[in-house]
C-alpha cells in the first residue's frame, strides 16, 4: 500500500524536528514523490549525511511502502 505524503512529512519531521518538508507526488499514484527538506541542523552536515538521515527517518519504508523518492537537502 503506497505511502501519503503527510505520512512521509511527519514521519521527517519528527527525526528532523527543524525541517521545512515539501512532498510533491510526481507520477499521481501516491508511489513516487519528490521531497524537499530544509534543516538548519543540516548545518556542516554533508550531503551524503544528510541523505542518511532523511532516509533513517523513514524507517526502512524506502523502496517497500515508498517506492521512489527523489530527495533534495538544504541548510535553512
Amino acid at each position: 500500500m503506497p505511502m501519503a505524503a503527510t505520512e512521509i512529512e511527519a514521519m521527517i519531521v519528527a527525526a528532523i524536528p527543524d525541517a521545512r518538508v515539501e512532498i510533491t507526488d510526481l507520477a499521481g499514484d501516491g508511489d513516487h514523490y519528490a521531497a524537499r527538506v530544509v534543516a538548519g541542523s543540516f548545518q556542516g552536515v554533508s550531503r551524503v549525511e544528510r541523505t542518511r538521515r532523511v532516509y533513517a527517518a523513514l524507517g526502512g519504508r524506502m523502496g517497500g511502502e515508498l517506492h521512489a523518492l527523489q530527495l533534495t537537502t538544504a541548510v535553512e
